[in-house]
């Protein structure tokens, strides 16, 4: 199969990449990531000419863009517009169940999970959607989840600047659940504490039972 290489490498990251201003070595032209497509469908052993193929590296180029939206977005930007009429508010504001989708980096498998954020505001608060943003910015990227943990609660530990900050995930990994030892129905939980949840036990605990999770005897 001989493609062609054109000029479209620019006019492609405009769409992909809109935050960047020139091409660069490392993204690749629309053209080149179909053909890594086609060379994939081939090594599975089918035929990326088959009818039912043709069209699909153009999908995968396409749903490429929205689960690797995160490299198009700068994280705390999203926090940058903060509220000062709490009134002093210093509890904590918890948002439980944050739908996660993100890509282990090891395998390039999906991770599927929840995550949940709390801080306790100092002088400013965020709108409660820019922290389903801030988690969906980071998520969308090859990802650890620890590395993702700890990324969420830094960055909203730096930008609110509150008393402490709080993060847990819970994640099921394709790489466990469909390859290797192919189990199913395994959760990971990674938790990060920052400020006054860091040294707080009773606050850890307080953020811990209010969240979904499953309960022991």
């Amino acid at each position: 199969m001989n493609l062609q290489v054109t000029d479209d490498r620019f006019a492609f990251e405009q769409e992909a990449y809109p935050s960047c201003s020139a091409p660069t070595a490392s993204r690749p032209t629309q053209a080149e990531v179909e053909a890594a497509v086609r060379t994939l469908i081939a090594a599975t052993g089918d035929d990326p000419r088959r009818q039912g193929l043709v069209d699909t590296p153009a999908r995968v180029a396409r749903a490429y863009r929205e689960w690797f939206a995160g490299y198009r977005q700068e994280p705390s930007q999203i926090l940058s517009r903060t509220f000062d009429e709490a009134q002093g508010y210093q509890e904590m504001v918890l948002l439980r169940s944050i739908p996660l989708v993100s890509t282990c980096e090891h395998h390039m498998a999906p991770i599927i999970g929840k995550a949940h954020v709390a801080y306790r505001p100092r002088s400013r608060v965020v709108g409660i959607s820019k922290l389903s943003r801030l988690v969906d910015a980071f998520a969308r990227r090859l990802q650890l989840q620890e590395r993702l943990t700890q990324q969420i609660a830094q960055t909203l530990f730096d930008t609110l600047e509150p008393h402490g900050v709080a993060v847990a995930i819970e994640a099921t990994h394709g790489c466990m659940a469909t390859r290797g030892v192919n189990q199913h129905g395994i959760d990971m939980m990674t938790k990060a504490w920052l400020g006054d949840f860091a040294t707080d036990a009773e606050l850890r605990r307080e953020f811990l039972a209010a969240l979904p999770l499953p309960r022991t005897n």
